[in-house]
């Protein structure tokens, strides 16, 4: 069995809007780089030399931030009047990015979910994608689409058709197992499908697969079990995903994610790396920028 060349970053998104703790945890559980919250790193957008050494202290590197149609309610791909919009708040996102030494922008796409897109709004999407992802692109950013549940692009033939409608030297693909699974699809098959354009991925588990489309309100703070739990406490059948990374020869970030405790951040992504470490066979903790000390 071949090894995985890629490397292991942790998501913030765990910690809610308590971004230094997430900071001091994550290092503390051995991960050597963090996504964090876009909102938080735009409060040193004219300070980069500041957060780098905030992170510094804590032995971390940033992997990338979530942009795209994101940050504010009913904001959508698929609507021309935020076409300009898009484009600009991804472009500064982008310049932030490059200062702070990553390289790749999360492209999601707007929500909440009223209906299926249909082909004539997918035209409308990619035209701003393109346009938005030209940008990042010539400040040294990868723009990777990213489907997710809930959201204007979150099943496979929307998926299909932004891919063929985008411009393939400048826009690329962040897989999310979860939010792949929950929309029907294999993520094996569909990292294989755009091996030339998978340039990040979130790792995540989906507590059970029937627990889906519809379940939006678990996530938003009730009794009930959310929709994502921690690695292999779900539906989704990892090793397969693996694999395919390691057949494209994928090298890059694969950012382990949890929307929601029902303990604690530090104990939630604690059973996530040991996951990783002890049934993925994928070294987590003790590794610095993907390289062991």
């Amino acid at each position: 069995m071949s090894e995985f060349k890629g490397k292991i970053g942790v998501h913030a998104i765990t910690w809610g809007q308590d971004h230094f703790k997430a900071l001091e945890e994550a290092s503390k559980l051995g991960y050597s780089a963090i996504e964090p919250w876009a909102s938080f790193v735009l409060e040193y957008e004219d300070r980069t030399e500041e957060f780098k050494e905030i992170l510094g202290r804590h032995n971390l590197v940033m992997t990338a931030l979530y942009g795209g149609a994101s940050g504010e309610m009913n904001r959508r791909f698929a609507d021309p009047a935020s076409r300009n919009d898009i484009i600009e708040y991804n472009a500064r996102l982008a310049r932030v990015i490059a200062k702070l030494g990553a390289e790749h922008l999360v492209f999601g796409p707007g929500g909440p979910r009223q209906k299926p897109t249909t082909l004539e709004e997918l035209k409308h999407a990619a035209i701003t994608i393109n346009e938005a992802a030209k940008r990042t692109f010539e400040l040294g950013v990868k723009a990777c689409l990213h489907p997710h549940l809930w959201t204007e692009v979150q099943d496979e033939n929307e998926l299909d058709a932004l891919m063929t409608l985008c411009d393939p030297d400048v826009v690329f693909f962040a897989p999310d197992t979860a939010h792949l699974t929950g929309a029907g699809m294999d993520p094996a098959a569909i990292i294989r499908k755009y091996r030339e354009r998978v340039a990040y991925v979130h790792l995540k588990d989906l507590t059970s697969k029937e627990a889906t489309k519809e379940d939006f309100p678990m996530l938003l703070g009730n009794e009930a079990l959310p929709v994502f739990c921690e690695l292999g406490l779900g539906s989704i059948d990892f090793p397969p995903v693996i694999e395919a990374l390691k057949e494209i020869g994928y090298t890059g970030w694969l950012t382990v994610e949890i929307d929601q405790s029902t303990s604690t951040p530090l104990q939630s992504l604690e059973i996530c790396r040991d996951f990783v470490e002890q049934q993925l066979n994928i070294k987590v903790k003790g590794v610095a920028h993907g390289h062991v000390d």
